[in-house]
């Protein structure tokens, strides 16, 4: 099966292919020309492995994320699972917003399983390094409607790594609440939602991460009024 070009970012082409027969995602990170070329493959070589191994702890812990059929770190390729009716988060919450009369009804639902799973995730120490609506996949369930019924997918985990501390995850926190203000301006209550079931999930350093994480906030916003 030939490879059909999905998109390409900054980082990565993604392609639809296969491996052994089965129809699948291929992340390809293509090499950074700037870069010395030894540099430039250790980087996309860690890149590649760290993705794997935070997607397989994601899973062991309860947290939908893509399987991994096959890393080529010659080829810069991993070979994963393809979840061909999902949408991403940040179409969802715009199709919610245009379709629902409940919307903020319907977001609190997302936002809570959302903001628990993210809990979850930082009680198991796993830094995801670049959430996003575009990084969390809505994938319906069968013969259901997706704004009703629907797994939530977290992927792209090329800057993921694993790490106790509370600076990292106070970090994945601001990340978050940024991209939800910049892409999703009118529904501002959205990270409000994420943040109160997040505390409920993210175990016995909750406080002492929100706290790191109302620290980075500070430190972003007196970067912004300076400029």
């Amino acid at each position: 099966m030939p490879m059909e070009m999905l998109k390409q970012g900054a980082e990565a082409r993604l392609y639809i292919g296969d491996f052994k027969g089965e129809r699948c995602l291929i992340k390809e990170r293509f090499v950074k020309k700037y870069r010395h070329h030894e540099l430039d493959t250790q980087i996309s070589r860690q890149r590649i492995k760290a993705e794997a191994k935070a997607a397989g702890r994601c899973q062991s812990a309860g947290i939908l994320a893509p399987k991994i059929f096959h890393t080529d770190l010659n080829e810069r390729k991993l070979y994963m699972e393809y979840f061909d009716k999902a949408i991403t988060a940040k179409q969802f919450i715009q199709k919610v917003v245009t379709e629902k009369s409940d919307a903020e009804d319907a977001l609190k639902k997302f936002c809570t399983a959302v903001g628990s799973l993210i809990g979850r995730m930082h009680a198991n120490n796993i830094i995801h390094g670049d959430l996003t609506t575009s990084n969390i996949l809505i994938n319906p369930k069968e013969n259901a409607d997706i704004c009703e019924t629907y797994d939530i997918v977290f992927i792209d985990f090329g800057l993921s790594h694993y790490n106790q501390g509370t600076e990292d995850k106070g970090v994945d926190l601001y990340v978050l609440e940024r991209a939800l203000l910049s892409t999703h301006s009118e529904q501002p209550y959205l990270f409000d939602y994420m943040l109160q079931a997040y505390r409920k999930e993210c175990g016995k350093d909750e406080e002492s991460v929100v706290a790191k994480f109302e620290e980075v906030r500070a430190r972003g916003r007196k970067r912004t009024m300076i400029g």
